[in-house]
């Protein structure tokens, strides 16, 4: 959540900091703003619309070759400018932009006014600048220093001094951090995509270090100002492509992009029929494993129930998917035999990797999935694995989390084939049907028409109820998700048993209702409650894939083509990601920066 870029250099901070604040629109933001330096005097200009907006109220600022820009979603304090970043302290000297919380603000808040200091912001924030003041003596590295040991929570931070512009100060605490290294111009991003336009050499802050920026050179340093060497590693731009390529929007783009997704996937970890994970473990390892914990957040906790239903049915090895903000805090049962799967696509999120630490103080056997490299819990863990999805800008995932689906399946037949409980002919048929899913993917993209069709029909209703029961359900809960996170039309996701114990109550005349059914064995209890739900008036859209599903039980069919039931997820997701895409266009909604949303969670 939130960005940062940093420039020094010698070409024009602003169109760098623009340029980079424009590629981390991803992450999501309620306002926006940068800070340069002319003559000794901070240029800041701030705002609460998008990005776009500060281009006319920066077109008088004097050229400068130093500067911060931040794009900040509200934390502590509402939605304005005087709470937006940069902030700076009481006497103009230091200029701040953070991501993270102070957990620990009001405390440091009471100190400063006893001192003096006033605060013209409700953030967080503000205390770190006037802290930076009441800590100078003259070296502002040394300032900072003083000044982070007395922050509690997360934090990453830029920094510059106004009569300095040639020293930008950067150090982060459990929220991400990177330094670019280029020629006479250095930088820093909460991410590498914001500067990878100007290089692909990198430098990754980790906790409680420091860097100091100057126009030729990088000095990194330790939590107790010791200078040390960090590796400057060579970024592939090959799978950062951040362009529309023709579509109205990203989202729209990156759902047409999961055929190629599924193929980049399958073809990395299947090669000839064989699957190959470069993983630390051992065969008897993994024979040994008593019990499985999914850890994850979201979109890829969703996807970690696919993996638990496929885990489970093929090694039964009891699975566990637990969502990260609440594993990290319960004190939870693990056993030396445990293993632990953590999944997530920025390899960001600050639950995960709360509990990813939290597992490696135990010395628990674990992995991670991730879609990018040298992120943060790529960098933490034991073993990782990579969904091969590419640069997603739109908030709402959607080829990674195809990815992840099709990732964690290849991993659950991989435990199964180790362990030799499971008859290995039918292992081998769906790695079979495996191969052929990017081709059906793309078939189910081609029939945009009917999912334009049937938005069209529910974009002005209230309330959408997603049903399905076995892996239909995990579906379900993704779809439910989707449509509710850009659109803002409530929805809900029920196994289709529970029906009856509570939530029927909410079907009325007219109510949509999408049900899955892929599954043969569960087909005649699925049309029962189908009948049931018909009953009470609502309106009901079925996905399916099988052939023989009765034409007269839903006002909508949609079949999709056959697939080994194990794999259905992959083919009866599609839909529901343009379904909710074209009723939030319907809607006139911003399709790809939903609000309050931010597409990595960095904070708590």
């Amino acid at each position: 959540m939130c960005g940062i870029v940093g420039y020094i250099g010698e070409n024009n901070a602003n169109d760098v900091l623009l340029t980079g604040l424009k590629k981390l629109e991803y992450r999501g933001y309620d306002s926006c703003g940068i800070a340069t330096i002319y003559n000794d005097k901070f240029q800041i200009h701030k705002t609460t619309n998008r990005i776009d907006s500060l281009v006319s109220c920066i077109q008088d600022t004097e050229k400068s070759n130093i500067g911060l820009g931040h794009t900040r979603w509200a934390t502590h304090g509402g939605v304005c400018e005087k709470n937006a970043h940069p902030h700076t302290d009481n006497k103009d000297k230091f200029v701040v932009v953070h991501n993270g919380i102070i957990e620990n603000y009001i405390e440091l808040k009471e100190l400063l006014k006893d001192k003096g200091y006033e605060f013209y912001s409700d953030t967080d924030t503000e205390v770190i600048p006037n802290l930076i003041d009441l800590n100078y003596d003259g070296n502002l590295l040394e300032a900072t220093k003083k000044t982070v040991d007395m922050l509690e929570g997360s934090y990453a931070l830029g920094i510059m001094k106004k009569d300095n512009p040639n020293e930008i100060i950067a150090t982060r605490k459990n929220s991400p951090l990177v330094i670019g290294v280029g020629e006479n111009e250095n930088f820093i991003a909460s991410d590498y995509s914001a500067i990878l336009k100007y290089t692909n050499k990198i430098g990754i802050l980790e906790n409680d270090e420091f860097a100091v920026l100057k126009k030729d050179e990088v000095s990194f340093y330790d939590k107790d100002l010791n200078k040390k060497d960090v590796a400057i590693k060579n970024i592939d731009t090959k799978d950062f492509d951040v362009e529309k390529n023709g579509y109205e929007h990203f989202m729209l783009k990156e759902i047409n992009e999961n055929s190629i997704t599924a193929k980049k996937t399958l073809d990395t970890y299947l090669i000839n029929g064989k699957l190959k994970f470069d993983i630390n473990l051992s065969d008897e390892e993994i024979k040994n494993i008593k019990h499985i914990h999914i850890v994850a957040c979201g979109t890829a906790m969703h996807a970690g129930l696919n993996g638990k239903y496929i885990i489970e049915k093929f090694t039964r090895i009891p699975v566990n998917v637990e969502v990260a903000s609440e594993f990290r805090y319960k004190n939870p049962i693990l056993d030396k035999d445990d293993f632990v799967i953590f999944i997530s696509q920025s390899g960001e999120t600050a639950d995960t990797i709360a509990c990813l630490q939290l597992v490696k103080d135990r010395n628990i056997k674990h992995m991670s999935m991730v879609n990018v490299k040298e992120s943060t819990i790529d960098r933490m863990s034991d073993n990782v694995i990579y969904t091969k999805a590419g640069a997603e800008i739109a908030v709402a995932s959607t080829k990674a989390y195809i990815a992840q689906v099709i990732l964690i399946d290849l991993f659950g037949i991989y435990l199964a084939q180790k362990r030799g409980l499971y008859d290995d002919e039918e292992l081998n048929n769906i790695l079979r049907s495996l191969i052929e899913i990017p081709n059906k993917i793309q078939e189910v993209l081609e029939e945009d028409k009917e999912y334009i069709d049937y938005a069209n029909k529910i974009s002005n209703k209230r309330d959408v109820f997603y049903l399905g029961r076995g892996l239909d359900y995990y579906v379900a809960l993704e779809g439910s998700l989707k449509l509710k996170e850009i659109s803002y039309i409530h929805s809900e996701a029920t196994q289709f048993g529970e029906l009856k114990h509570g939530p029927i109550a909410l079907i009325e005349d007219d109510t949509p209702a999408i049900v899955m059914a892929t599954s043969k064995n569960l087909l005649d209890k699925t049309i029962s409650n189908i009948k049931e739900i018909k009953a009470r008036g609502a309106n009901v859209l079925v996905l399916t894939t099988l052939k023989d599903f009765p034409s007269n039980v839903a006002d909508k069919i949609i079949l999709l083509p056959e697939v080994n039931e194990n794999l259905s997820p992959l083919l009866t997701m599609i839909p529901l990601q343009l379904i909710a895409y074209h009723v939030t266009v319907n809607k006139g909604l911003d399709v790809d920066k939903p609000r309050n949303l931010a597409k990595s969670v960095t904070v708590e």
